[in-house]
């Protein structure tokens, strides 16, 4: 919702240089990279709940107050605060998915689960646009703010725990509790399956937890090159986000309400595509699963992902040269439509993929990808403007376009076929 804010909060601000305008809007997603990497392991020592409550109740607080700030350096600071708190869904999101649902049923229930926070980016700057064309670009942070607290009053009735762990060990305290009120003998000791002991150490734990998305980060292949893959198409998108009130202000030459209408075409290729995916997804690896001898692979998710290799690097082509060309509005609109699809296909299959190989630990492995997408989600609108005044949006994009077609492509198709191999050597993965 800030991007098509960002002219009136330069200005608002005498900011002049347009590498701090972007930092305004992508220091949010810097704290992406940052907050699931103590969140995911906060989430598998106290539960999903209390972090993400709390979380909602702190992004909340920060990102109502960017809507007072009274200089450039106090909306930056709130920014990346209130990037903190909504970092929580990155790490949790897809591990409650993974505690709730078998591996059948994840896909349809991971595509509907994510069209909210995919489509987001894509709806949000729709409301941003018009919210600073007729008010101030205070009220965007404010309105934010407003549902926000609306969503943490509903979550404080409807969400409950899922994480099987902390379940057990409040099941182990309640049964603990009976049996010493009612035994006068010796004390019988009560553990679940994921305990050594029947008390625990909070401070081994916590510490372990807390350096798990680090050893995963080091140690697993997997983590590696599917946050690297994911980082740059992460950073795609938000590019994405970033250029798109420059093309339609600076060669269309439309009004900020005007402008934030181009994301529908964004959002309309993530919806469009993710209602397919929610489908595909369970289908085809159910399919896979009984040629597999009743056997499911955490590569089955794979599939689907290869039509997004293909959308993204035609999308950048369309929506660059459309733009460097001057041709209708509709010619960019439907490049930034593939970019979205091809990125929705791309994150649902990957997101499966992490939780149905990490199981108990997705949220570690979830937090460990999602670090360097967010760091590459922070950084590319940064040097966009740099990069289209040389190349210009039509070379640049067909840079983008190439890098994607030749990591992506390869990539998939590599994990495809020897996912299975490398998992095997893996110290945390579901092998079996």
């Amino acid at each position: 919702m800030v991007a098509p804010a960002a002219g009136q909060i330069a200005s608002g601000f005498n900011i002049t240089d347009q590498f701090q305008v972007n930092l305004t809007i992508s220091v949010f997603v810097l704290a992406y990279a940052f907050g699931p990497l103590i969140l995911g392991p906060l989430c598998e020592v106290f539960g999903r709940v209390p972090i993400l409550r709390g979380c909602n109740l702190f992004f909340t607080a920060w990102n109502l107050g960017c809507g007072f700030a009274q200089n450039e350096s106090q909306l930056i600071a709130f920014r990346f605060l209130a990037g903190l708190g909504g970092s929580a869904p990155l790490a949790a999101g897809g591990a409650v998915l993974g505690d709730m649902f078998a591996p059948e049923d994840r896909g349809k229930s991971l595509a509907i689960y994510s069209l909210a926070p995919l489509l987001g980016p894509a709806v949000g700057p729709i409301a941003g646009g018009w919210i600073a064309e007729r008010s101030t670009w205070r009220w965007v942070f404010w309105s934010t703010s407003v549902v926000a607290g609306m969503v943490q009053i509903m979550g404080f009735f409807t969400l409950r725990e899922s994480y099987a762990p902390v379940l057990l060990d409040r099941k182990a305290k309640k049964i603990r509790a009976k049996l010493d009120a009612e035994s006068s003998g010796p004390v019988q000791e009560v553990r679940t399956i994921c305990q050594k002991s029947a008390k625990r150490d909070y401070r081994h734990f916590f510490f372990v937890a807390i350096c798990r998305p680090f050893v995963l980060a080091a140690q697993e292949p997997i983590i590696q090159a599917l946050g690297l893959y994911m980082a740059f198409i992460y950073g795609i998108i938000y590019l994405v986000l970033a250029t798109i009130p420059q093309i339609f202000t600076n060669v269309y030459h439309e009004t900020p309400g005007f402008v934030g209408l181009h994301y529908i075409s964004l959002g309309l290729g993530l919806w469009v595509c993710s209602q397919i995916n929610s489908r595909l997804l369970d289908i085809v690896y159910k399919k896979l699963k009984e040629r597999n001898g009743g056997v499911g692979e955490p590569e089955f998710r794979l599939p689907t992902t290869f039509p997004g290799t293909i959308m993204i690097p035609i999308g950048l082509l369309i929506a660059g040269w459309g733009a460097q060309e001057h041709t209708h509005w509709i010619v960019p609109d439907i490049g930034f439509a593939l970019i979205g699809g091809g990125m929705v296909l791309t994150f649902q299959a990957m997101m499966m993929y992490v939780v149905d190989t990490f199981t108990i630990y997705a949220a570690s492995a979830l937090a460990a990808v999602s670090f360097l997408r967010s760091i590459a989600g922070f950084g590319f609108p940064l040097f966009a403007p740099a990069m289209y005044k040389t190349l210009g949006y039509g070379v640049g994009n067909t840079v983008l376009a190439a890098i994607a077609f030749v990591i992506g492509v390869p990539a998939i198709l590599g994990l495809y076929k020897y996912g299975k191999r490398i998992r095997g050597l893996s110290r945390h993965a579901k092998n079996k």
